[in-house]
């Protein structure tokens, strides 16, 4: 079978270490806008199924005639989230399954489409969306009835070169990106009415507290995107009280990030007489010095709590997920926790173990354990424990 893969950057790195394993793919096609960049990487790991072609996926008319002449029997976007609609949108009009790591957005509208065509489309198979869904859908059905849902991700440095840099952190993808991500909004449930927080403020001290993780000590929390809009996608809404998506860091890095929000360092705009955005300066700055060294490596986490009855008693799940860069490979565990989540689930369907049609959701249509198995399969580390609360 051939996987058409689109964009060969750090994550998709990842998905094609995985698919060059897999004895159910023959060929796969790479399409990235610099094509010399990414051959030059295929013939480095010496991979045998894999070929490099040219892809301006900006460009929705290269997209749909790639998709349309490629005869792929998948397709897996690792773009970034703006390119995520064109992208499903080429390989419905081509009858191909899609599979992406990025939120839904503007591809929730494909659903009655995808399912008239029998095609599916499923987005939010990375870490954070993604692993993170999966372990709650666990959760979630380890109670009966659910009072409570925490979810929490991380991708930070781990303790031995945490502190190599006085913020406690080093990029595995875009400082862009992270910087955006401090901006957002976030809604969560507490006792069960919604809250929201408005953007620039995930970082004040009300909005923090503090999480011991398996022997790593202290993490500060965070709030982190949209909670309250998976509730009913869990089916949780009749008895969940508390709900919160959270990320978390190494301790001060929370303080440090709300004082330069508060000064303006995020704002996107340019002010006064200076030529670029507070944002673009940052990124221009920082990304050269936060920088992993070739024997350093980075961790995720990912961690789910859950509490509520079951069999007529209180109980506490917890479900979690970490794991570390592979040294030998040079992938973070950010590339292989995205990667590899998106490439077993795009196996999962060419092999029929996920064959229902539509925009489908981690949360709610993919069975979790056979992924969480095959992502222990790559010596990542799968905890899932009951108790009483």
């Amino acid at each position: 079978m051939k996987a058409l893969l689109l964009g060969l950057g750090l994550q998709g790195k990842a998905v094609v270490d995985d698919l060059e394993k897999s004895p159910i793919i023959t060929d796969i096609l790479a399409a990235d806008v610099n094509v010399e960049a990414a051959s030059r990487y295929l013939t480095e790991r010496k991979c045998r199924k894999s070929r490099a072609i040219a892809l301006d996926a900006a460009d929705p008319d290269a997209l749909n005639r790639l998709a349309a002449g490629s005869g792929a029997d998948i397709v897996i976007s690792m773009l970034p989230p703006e390119l995520g609609y064109p992208s499903a949108r080429a390989a419905l009009a081509a009858g191909i399954p899609y599979v992406s790591s990025n939120y839904p957005g503007q591809v929730a509208e494909l659903d009655a489409e995808a399912r008239q065509k029998g095609v599916t489309i499923l987005p939010e198979m990375g870490m954070d969306p993604g692993i993170d869904l999966l372990l709650g859908r666990m959760a979630v059905d380890a109670l009966d009835e659910v009072h409570g849902l925490y979810s929490y991700g991380a991708g930070i440095p781990e303790p031995a070169c945490a502190d190599a840099n006085p913020l406690r952190y080093k990029i595995t993808w875009t400082l862009e990106g992270v910087l955006k991500a401090y901006m957002r909004p976030a809604r969560y449930l507490k006792n069960g009415q919604t809250h929201e927080i408005q953007s620039g403020q995930i970082f004040r001290e009300p909005n923090i507290h503090i999480l011991e993780v398996d022997d790593m000590g202290p993490m500060e929390a965070y709030y982190n995107g949209d909670a309250a809009h998976y509730i009913d996608i869990f089916g949780i809404g009749e008895t969940v009280q508390d709900m919160g998506r959270f990320a978390f860091r190494w301790p001060g890095h929370c303080r440090f990030w709300s004082t330069m929000t508060d000064l303006g360092f995020l704002e996107e705009a340019p002010t006064g007489n200076t030529p670029i955005s507070p944002r673009r300066f940052l990124v221009d700055h920082l990304t050269p010095r936060l920088q992993f060294e070739p024997n350093e490596r980075d961790m995720v986490i990912v961690r789910i709590e859950a509490w509520g009855i079951k069999d007529g008693k209180k109980r506490k799940v917890v479900a979690q997920l970490i794991d570390y860069r592979d040294l030998s490979t040079g992938l973070f565990a950010m590339n292989r926790t995205v990667g590899y989540t998106a490439s077993i689930a795009a196996r999962m369907i060419l092999e029929g173990k996920i064959d229902r049609p539509g925009v489908l959701s981690p949360a709610r249509d993919i069975p979790p354990k056979p992924i969480m198995d095959a992502l222990k399969a790559c010596n990542m580390d799968v905890r899932f424990t009951v108790e009483a609360q």
